[in-house]
């Protein structure tokens, strides 16, 4: 009984967790185009029902119904699986990021449900299967690019995967600059008290400082933003990650003065709204993951203090209100960057990525060991950059 409730909860999460996704990024378009009118002194879209907020569910019709056209040369498989491949990895980032705490459902679904975590699943090595799954969302772009049998299409493609190339090595290591921030919590949390141990049922060793629910357990006091490499970590992460997801200043992939739109050029109807809610569930779940490294994850004021009075599910939806109001603040910024600069050059680009954000992420990788193996060494304020291993 116990594992089909399991196999039940984490069915419905999975359901949730899709449905979540695809909803955000419709309301994400219709926030940055709203967003974007009021920087510009523009009104924004506002005819389809009150602040035009059954613009996206027109979009969506629009697309739905739009003629579909296959370009005469174009490899059709990989053509058509090529949407496909770009939209299946950017909702796989969510399954190991933590929304929230935990709830406790055992008045629906027994006692056996005291504590349900509001996470799909945790891993061991979490960040690098997030790592992994960034890494392979470019092949959609790539293929679809080349697929196309377009000229603009194939250079979209191939400023793609330049691109990533030349910015994940600085993502990675401004990722590792907030794993060597993390530190184990010392000593035996209090009942109640929203620990891995709690939610997972496991015990401590199996989770290891690529573990996102470890990483956010061990901000309860200070976010790693705040420590004293955190912040230009989380710049070096901001940037990166915005190049990541092909997001102005750093959407070249599809620069219509150049490319015509890149990569999707050729595409349309329903292949075209694959590529859209890609990159847009793309760029939350990317936000999301910043939220989860530097900016505490779903802590903040009182989370805990609920909990150990007793009051577990109103805990979990503080918890999940907080990180809810991270993520937007994270979206904000990249909307208003999208408002306020123009696009790079590509040399500019390139030189951005190789030449400054590279060797700033490596010093700050350096500066964070040899802080944590001081530290703890010397026994000086312990736990600053965090615990040497």
């Amino acid at each position: 009984m116990d594992t089909w409730l399991r196999l039940l909860t984490l069915l419905i999460v999975a359901l949730l967790l899709f449905f979540a996704a695809t909803t955000a990024f419709a309301y994400l378009t219709l926030f940055e185009r709203r967003l974007l009118a009021r920087l510009q002194h523009r009104v924004g879209p506002n005819r389809a029902g009150p602040g035009g907020f059954f613009q996206p569910l027109a979009d969506a019709v629009k697309l739905f119904f739009k003629e579909e056209i296959i370009p005469r040369d174009a490899d059709r498989v990989i053509y058509t699986l090529a949407p496909v491949m770009a939209m299946i990895p950017a909702v796989l980032l969510f399954a190991v990021i933590p929304f929230g705490a935990y709830l406790d459902l055992s008045f629906l679904l027994g006692e056996q449900a005291r504590v349900v975590p509001l996470q799909f699943t945790d891993l061991n090595v979490g960040l690098l299967f997030l790592i992994a799954i960034t890494s392979i969302g470019v092949y959609g772009i790539t293929l679809g690019g080349w697929a196309s049998n377009n000229k603009y299409s194939m250079l979209g493609g191939i400023r793609s995967a330049a691109q990533l190339i030349s910015y994940e090595l600085a993502l990675g290591l401004s990722i590792l600059v907030a794993v060597m921030l993390t530190s184990a919590p010392s000593g035996t949390p209090a009942p109640g008290y929203p620990s891995c141990e709690l939610m997972w049922g496991r015990p401590a060793e199996t989770f290891g400082a690529l573990s996102t629910c470890r990483i956010v357990e061990s901000q309860a006091g200070w976010w790693n933003i705040f420590k004293p490499t955190g912040l230009l970590a989380f710049c070096v992460f901001w940037l990166a990650s915005t190049a990541e997801v092909v997001r102005a200043p750093f959407d070249l992939v599809e620069a219509e003065q150049e490319l015509v739109g890149g990569y999707n050029t050729e595409y349309s109807s329903m292949k075209f709204a694959l590529f859209f809610m890609a990159e847009y569930i793309k760029l939350i779940a990317i936000s999301a993951i910043g939220v989860t490294l530097f900016l505490g994850g779903w802590r903040g004021p009182g989370v805990d203090q609920l909990y150990a009075a007793g009051y577990p599910n109103l805990g979990g939806l503080a918890s999940l209100g907080y990180f809810l109001l991270k993520l937007v603040f994270f979206l904000f910024l990249s909307v208003w960057v999208r408002a306020t600069l123009p696009r790079l050059k590509y040399d500019q680009l390139m030189n951005l990525g190789w030449k400054q954000l590279l060797p700033i992420s490596l010093a700050l990788v350096a500066i964070t060991a040899v802080g944590a193996v001081v530290t703890t060494e010397l026994g000086v304020l312990p736990g600053l950059f965090g615990a040497a291993r």
